[in-house]
């Protein structure tokens, strides 16, 4: 059953979410147009928004998780990109990125972050704890 969710995130940074995605494991289809999903819409939740039934499945590049069936579609929207996914547990992303993609986004976040940091040259420190990352920031 398809469960197609837009994972609430702005992607601003394409270097910054190809940074994550090689972090996490996941491999970065540039310019892959098509993501796989379970391949057909049942209606029983609403499309993500501006999304129609016939765009489903399309995108401008894709993130394919290896230990799923399914993958993230990135698509392009004005400035930015959103990401979109199946969340049907047999698609196994829901296992590899966290509920409500928590992983994916901190990851994001944190190869953003990263790269600000670098860019004013500020050292960084990560530090992982349970179930969160702390990051410092200093100067050199």
């Amino acid at each position: 059953m398809s469960h197609i969710s837009e994972i609430e995130v702005e992607i601003k940074d394409l270097k910054a979410l190809k940074s994550a995605c090689a972090q996490l494991g996941f491999q970065f289809m540039e310019n892959q147009q098509q993501y796989r999903w379970y391949g057909k819409w049942l209606g029983k939740q609403p499309l993500p928004t501006g999304i129609t039934e016939e765009e489903l499945g399309r995108c401008d590049h894709a993130i394919h998780v290896p230990t799923a069936v399914f993958e993230i579609g990135v698509v392009k929207r004005n400035n930015s990109y959103i990401l979109l996914w199946d969340s049907w547990i047999g698609g196994g992303l829901t296992q590899a990125i966290g509920q409500n993609a928590g992983i994916l986004k901190q990851r994001y976040a944190v190869e953003t972050v990263r790269k600000m940091a670098r860019q004013k040259q500020y050292r960084l420190t990560e530090q992982k704890m349970s179930n969160k990352i702390r990051l410092s920031l200093s100067l050199p």
